[in-house]
């Protein structure tokens, strides 16, 4: 199964924008850019992302590009184990 990968356009400020664009260009993920992801009050104080629908957050926009990373391989590493 492909990681749905969703931003918020009102985060962008914080520079998830270039995440948002690097990861769309790889084919393996599935990456959508929403108006609203309706968690305000995350949104206004620290870059986020939802993974398949987890929150992902950080302190960085470069932290928040690992922290997704790392969570698509704790996703592919459990989907492992139900094979």
């Amino acid at each position: 199964m492909r990681p749905i990968i969703e931003f918020c356009t009102n985060n962008m400020h914080f520079g998830t924008d270039e995440i948002f664009e690097a990861l769309e260009e790889n084919l393996e993920y599935d990456v959508i850019e929403y108006g609203c992801l309706t968690n305000c009050g995350q949104c206004s104080s620290t870059p986020f992302a939802l993974v398949n629908g987890e929150v992902v957050t950080a302190t960085s926009a470069k932290e928040l590009h690992e922290a997704i990373l790392s969570k698509i391989a704790e996703i592919d590493a459990w989907n492992d184990l139900d094979l």
